[in-house]
């Protein structure tokens, strides 16, 4: 793989200690990294620094943004500065051709511009090789957030889990494993079964406003608005809702202020409660993509 990546020109723009643990990779793989967002002191020799996204992509093959993306506007995520870093269009244009950029999840103005660009997009928050390792700390880190805020154990407790998805499936088996009794909501019948088969029960996503009773946690993972005024009207108050999905969550977070629920948004985890864990995830999983990518790429060229 090292020879595949040899003076591959990559750009890793913000991020926090995963990014750290995948410019290592890159640059012992003989790729050539310039990073955007990350002092000196941190980077493993090797490893070339910019102070601006629109110098970093400058030429570059391999564009790697964090796992969380940008908000709204093109902002991007970068622990290790106090300097706001923007992905814009232009700054785009300036990457070599063929070009692919690598994030966890794109944003529709994103999308648009590589497709304008001609820029290949590889989104990794949906592929099961990251998604699936990430989902155990993401279940970790969830159920570590529950025992500071619940006023019982997490044995004995009863949990709800919107959502069966790869982080729904394994913090369901979490939450069995220590104890919990755990009910499982969605509107896929076989993330149902599956939930049956594990020995959770079983509530449809419509049934949801009638099932809320003796409740102690909510775990939501589904990004969309899930858990409404209306249905926060009629949780028990003392329910914790911790919230898993992508920003904004699926939670009326100022309806549960007004009804006194508890209610935290808690995305990215993986980057907070195991950044080493997460960050050997993308060391192994994005060279592979980069090669893997590169060769296709060159194939069709080859055959244009």
């Amino acid at each position: 793989m090292s020879s595949a990546l040899s003076g591959v020109k990559i750009a890793v723009l913000g991020g926090d200690d995963r990014e750290l643990i995948l410019v290592s990779e890159l640059v012992t793989l003989g790729a050539t990294v310039t990073v955007v967002g990350f002092p000196r002191d941190r980077l493993k020799h090797g490893a070339f620094i910019s102070r601006s996204v629109e110098d970093g992509l400058s030429g570059a093959e391999v564009a790697i943004l964090p796992m969380v993306g940008t908000d709204t506007r093109g902002y991007i995520r970068a622990v290790y500065t106090e300097e706001r870093l923007q992905l814009t269009e232009k700054a785009l244009q300036g990457m070599g051709r063929p070009a692919m950029l690598i994030i966890g999840s794109a944003r529709p103005f994103l999308k648009e511009w590589t497709d304008k660009l001609g820029i290949t997009l590889i989104e990794t928050g949906d592929m099961d090789d990251v998604a699936i390792l990430n989902s155990i700390p993401t279940a970790e880190g969830a159920v570590q957030i529950a025992m500071q805020e619940m006023k019982t154990t997490i044995h004995g407790s009863r949990a709800m889990v919107l959502g069966f998805g790869r982080v729904g499936t394994t913090l369901g088996r979490t939450l069995k494993a220590l104890g919990a009794s755990v009910s499982v909501v969605s509107e896929k019948q076989g993330e149902l079964a599956r939930a049956y088969e594990m020995g959770c029960d079983r509530v449809q996503l419509s049934n949801l406003a009638d099932s809320l009773d003796r409740v102690d946690v909510i775990f939501n993972t589904i990004p969309a608005a899930v858990l409404t005024s209306e249905i926060l009207r009629r949780m028990n108050p003392d329910t914790l809702i911790i919230d898993l999905a992508t920003a904004p969550g699926g939670t009326d977070f100022g309806a549960a202020n007004e009804y006194g629920i508890k209610a935290l948004l808690a995305p990215g985890l993986p980057g907070k409660v195991a950044p080493i864990m997460a960050g050997r995830v993308l060391a192994e999983v994005v060279p592979r993509l980069i090669e893997k990518t590169m060769i296709k790429t060159y194939d069709q060229l080859q055959l244009a």
